[in-house]
């Protein structure tokens, strides 16, 4: 089964990995952020070597985003992120797990203080 984990952060300045940009996430003891950060190369490590990992991209600037909605029977093409969001699209990793279950598992280790994981189901 197919799962899409979806990074939602809103790090200032814009910067990967996200989290080193969060204040939620500096805040934190240094020895937490380091047991964060293992357990994450652990679970990407884990996926890569079951053949689970089918790609990831981290996503640049939302400022850099250019939006086009159908308005008025027209097009409408505007730049930068959606002004009323507090958390953007940071990037997103698909994986091919056999349940549900082993997806609940793996994303577990995606979230960290400041940023919001998200879990769906790819449509087939």
């Amino acid at each position: 089964m197919k799962y899409v984990i979806l990074i939602h952060s809103n790090p200032q300045p814009w910067g990967h990995p996200t989290a080193d940009f969060l204040a939620e996430h500096q805040a934190m003891p240094a020895a937490e952020r380091e047991r964060l950060n293992a357990d994450f190369e652990a679970v990407m490590q884990d996926l890569s070597e079951r053949g689970e990992l089918v790609g990831g991209q981290a996503l640049g600037d939302p400022r850099e985003a250019t939006l086009v909605r159908f308005e008025g029977g027209r097009r409408k093409v505007t730049e930068g992120p959606y002004a009323e969001t507090t958390e953007h699209f940071a990037g997103f990793f698909l994986i091919d797990v056999a349940d549900r279950a082993r997806a609940e598992e793996v994303v577990l280790k995606f979230a960290g203080p400041g940023e919001t994981v998200e879990l769906r189901p790819v449509a087939e």
